[in-house]
């Protein structure tokens, strides 16, 4: 069974989805929308799984769009800091 999305459980203010449909705008303006959208998820939600799900709908008709290279970026940032997380746990288990 394939999961369904729904733009509003990963963009509840529809924020990244009137990003898509906006006159062509620069990278600052959409990172700032980006910002907004991120600020505006609770904490208890996988922002990381939310991004994946913004991919998911919007790369394929967007693929060039400046948001899904954003939305990307954002995933990489998942990578860092995971990796710092790694690395701070295996510098406590030395002590």
């Amino acid at each position: 069974m394939s999961k369904k999305l729904n733009y509003h459980s990963a963009d509840p203010r529809g924020l990244i989805y009137e990003a898509y449909r906006m006159e062509p705008l620069k990278d600052e303006e959409y990172r700032s929308i980006f910002l907004d959208w991120a600020l505006g998820i609770p904490i208890e939600q996988d922002v990381f799984g939310l991004i994946n799900d913004l991919l998911a709908m919007y790369q394929r008709e967007y693929p060039d769009h400046p948001m899904t290279r954003i939305l990307r970026e954002g995933l990489k940032t998942n990578k860092t800091r995971t990796n710092r997380r790694r690395s701070r746990a295996s510098r406590k288990d030395t002590s």
